[in-house]
């Protein structure tokens, strides 16, 4: 029998023009700071981009989780902890109920948490990390502070499950609503190497990330990733995205990219061997 957590063919084949979804996401949504959501669709290899939203606050993010699908989305922020915290802590080892059970910890608790485990080992290991992190080139999970996925995770998987959205490897759920781990820092790099194409800091926009976004934009509307897909723009939103000095507009579409990219992957690009407890991160 397939399975249906992971077989996104399971009822047949993802039809060309599904809308496809990508979430910068923040943990603490503001007007200043909002959670960015990139909208468009798939028409064979290229992506159209329809639309950006600014989700102000979490009752805004989970009333757009609520629509009615058919959708596919990438989230930037981790679905998962590293099996190694996990066990260590004695924490639950089937992923709803570690999700149940993390959910129910208050912030103070999680770092002071993560703090002792890593006070306790040696130095240039104090963070466990997940399979995916090492390919993908992301931040440990488990980290609460620059950047704090750690906290990210604590509100976004929450809000995932009670949306009641399909989370292929770790939840079943509403089909029609399909929940990726996405990561746009992996594309990024794939494209421009390690340059720096933004900043939250007034000081730090400067004009070589601006050069950074834009060329960063022109690679992927040339398809040169590996993805084999290319972004469709206009001159407008061309020129939205490489105005918005944070990053966040385009990081929004390279997560579009990636939810893209697994419309027609087995296993919605999840490895065969992937841990189901540490949940996987889209393209690595």
């Amino acid at each position: 029998m397939q399975d249906l957590l992971l077989n996104p063919h399971a009822e047949g084949r993802w039809p060309d023009g599904l809308r496809v979804v990508g979430v910068d996401f923040t943990s603490r949504p503001t007007r200043r700071k909002p959670i960015t959501v990139a909208v468009g669709e798939r028409q064979g290899a290229r992506v159209r981009l329809l639309q950006m939203q600014m989700l102000t606050d979490e009752a805004a993010f989970e009333a757009w989780l609520a629509q009615p699908g058919p959708w596919v989305g990438a989230f930037d922020f981790p679905f998962g902890l590293p099996r190694e915290l996990v066990e260590h802590l004695g924490w639950p080892t089937d992923w709803p109920t570690l999700m149940d059970h993390y959910a129910a910890l208050q912030r103070a608790e999680i770092r002071a948490t993560f703090a002792a485990f890593c006070q306790a080992r040696p130095a240039g290991a104090k963070f466990a990390h997940r399979a995916a992190d090492r390919p993908a080139g992301s931040s440990p999970s488990m980290k609460w502070v620059n950047p704090p996925v750690a906290y990210m995770l604590h509100a976004g998987v929450p809000a995932l499950r009670r949306a009641g959205v399909h989370l292929p490897g770790l939840q079943a759920g509403d089909a029609s609503r399909v929940a990726l781990e996405g990561y746009p820092g992996m594309l990024a790099r794939e494209l421009i190497g390690v340059r720096s194409y933004k900043s939250d800091e007034a000081a730090r926009q400067t004009p070589e990330r601006l050069i950074a976004r834009k060329d960063l934009i022109e690679a992927l509307v040339q398809g040169r990733s590996r993805l084999g897909l290319r972004l469709h723009l206009s001159s407008a939103q061309r020129d939205e995205l490489a105005a918005d000095a944070r990053g966040d507009r385009l990081d929004a579409v390279l997560c579009l990219m990636q939810s893209a990219w697994a419309l027609d992957r087995p296993r919605w690009g999840w490895p065969a061997a992937a841990d189901r407890l540490e949940g996987w991160i889209l393209t690595a």
